[in-house]
């Protein structure tokens, strides 16, 4: 039936051109009559949106989304955007009921927000059968389905665009509420120094102008020596016709030392850090390199070159450095970026105002106590 009652309401139920149209109209057969003679009417003239809408597969725009990735964003985003089409596709093609992407629908979003927080998934974010079971763990953490709703919020604007869909099915659903962030790494200076002692002569500079610039490991590998203004002891990162910074060009100040180090560096082409054949460095290499360090100088918990940025950002606000100075050093592009590694130096603050000693003193002859 076209029309239907349930309890005490009426709803409007048809199949057009291949498309289910279901509403609620109210207490009234009348109403629902009307609402149905109207949409029919539309239907004849061609004024429904879903009758002119391309039709596609979620496995068809997936690929499509894909290939728009790689020509508009950087090869990371483009990792990170693959491996959640990856998790959408391995989760609707369990759905007996989701194959074109017009049937994509808030509840079907809200099912894979369930299913991610249950499916096994591997701690780096690989397909858990290639890795070692060791490092799989039962469900994604909330920041990474955040993410993955986020990106699908993207992909689903993008199909509006192209024609494929009315509105945004993801636009309705509400992120997690996460106490699981992740905490980022950084080094106190006991263990900067160790780290130090136990490199490498070959990566000891390396580690040392990272600890003191808080570049990011794409931006040290495409350090050229026409990047270093010696002169005015500065460093700039820059785009290049074969290289794009991530968050654009900036320049950062360099220090003393660590123009001492760079003066001493042997120049073997462009680049400044260069492999034994004056390659560019592998960054990935690199963080294998700095794994074994840490594990000689005894240093727990450090896989990532990324945690010796974490560690300039975090020493200079301990220092008393301002937040837009270091968010401008750092290279982001919102203040609240920046305002996460407040949040690492508690200890630090704690230590402070465990120096205050305040003494109580007398008032007119009397002893002033503390707290009454």
């Amino acid at each position: 039936m076209p029309i239907y009652k349930r309890g005490e309401s009426w709803y409007v139920d048809v199949r057009i051109q291949g498309h289910r149209y279901r509403k609620r109209i109210g207490k009234s057969k009348h109403l629902a009559g009307l609402a149905l003679n109207d949409l029919e009417l539309k239907a004849e003239r061609g004024q429904l949106g879903f009758l002119d809408r391309k039709e596609i597969t979620v496995e068809v725009f997936l690929q499509e989304f894909r290939t728009y990735s790689k020509a508009n964003h950087r090869p990371a985003t483009v990792s990170r955007y693959k491996a959640v089409c990856d998790n959408v596709l391995q989760f609707i093609q369990k759905q007996t009921q989701v194959n074109r992407l017009s049937q994509i629908t808030p509840d079907t979003i809200e099912k894979y927000k369930i299913h991610r927080r249950s499916a096994p998934v591997a701690g780096n974010g690989w397909d858990p059968v290639r890795v070692n079971k060791k490092s799989v763990r039962q469900g994604a953490k909330g920041y990474t389905v955040n993410f993955e709703i986020t990106t699908l919020r993207t992909m689903f604007n993008l199909a509006i665009k192209w024609g494929y869909l009315d509105k945004n099915p993801a636009s309705a659903v509400k992120l997690l509420k996460t106490d699981d962030s992740k905490q980022r790494r950084f080094l106190t200076e006991e263990e900067c120094c160790a780290l130090l002692a136990h490199s490498s002569p070959e990566d000891r500079p390396i580690f040392f102008v990272l600890l003191n610039t808080g570049m990011r490991r794409a931006e040290i590998a495409h350090l050229e020596w026409s990047d270093i203004n010696f002169k005015n002891q500065t460093l700039k990162i820059q785009r290049k016709p074969f290289w794009l910074p991530k968050t654009g060009e900036r320049e950062i100040p360099l220090n003393d030392q660590v123009l001492l180090v760079l003066n001493r560096l042997s120049r073997r082409g462009n680049f400044v850090f260069t492999d034994r054949k004056g390659n560019r460095m592998d960054p990935d290499i690199l963080r294998t390199r700095l794994v074994r360090t840490a594990q000689r100088a005894g240093i727990t918990n450090l896989t990532e070159l990324h945690a010796l940025r974490h560690t300039f950002a975090s020493h200079l606000l301990m220092n008393g450095v301002d937040i837009p100075s270091v968010q401008k050093l750092m290279g982001h592009q919102s203040v609240e970026t920046t305002m996460i590694y407040t949040h690492q130096t508690t200890d630090h603050l704690r230590s402070a105002v465990s120096k205050l000693q305040f003494q109580a003193g007398k008032l007119d002859g009397k002893v002033v106590r503390i707290g009454g």
